[in-house]
């Protein structure tokens, strides 16, 4: 099996560091949608509907939903252990950030354009908010 890493610069919002699988999502997300106890995506007509964000790493467009339903959806998950290991995110809200943040999940955005071209579910992504870079591993046989 070959591996190829693609290091790419990131901007850090919410620092530290953390790697896994990746997981792709074309939707933005609220965590409420979320079940705590598997971190499987209930939202039916999310494009992640019936996959676990549990310890991985998620890239998003945006977060959406209040305050209130964004932060407990994603600290309950975090309660049980189910909650993304870090974030990639192409449009910051603050709610979203303010919630990674309290919860202690690096989380990153400014990402070159590339990232998302060859980014894809499965890939393992090592996110280093603090020295502000992404290492995607791809593997091929």
């Amino acid at each position: 099996m070959n591996t190829e890493k693609v290091v790419f610069k990131c901007h850090k919002i919410g620092g530290g560091k953390a790697e896994g699988e990746a997981i792709v999502s074309s939707d933005d997300i609220c965590f409420y949608v979320v079940d705590p106890k598997t971190g499987k995506v209930i939202d039916k007509n999310h494009s992640l509907q019936g996959k676990s964000i549990a310890n991985k790493v998620l890239i998003l467009p945006s977060g959406k939903g209040s305050s209130v339903v964004q932060a407990d959806g994603l600290y309950q998950l975090a309660m049980n252990n189910m909650a993304p290991k870090a974030m990639i995110i192409e449009h910051p809200d603050t709610v979203l950030v303010v919630s990674a943040i309290i919860m202690d999940i690096p989380i990153v955005d400014k990402v070159d354009r590339k990232f998302y071209e060859i980014i894809s579910d499965h890939d393992w992504i090592e996110v280093d908010a603090d020295n502000e870079k992404i290492t995607v591993i791809k593997r091929s046989s």
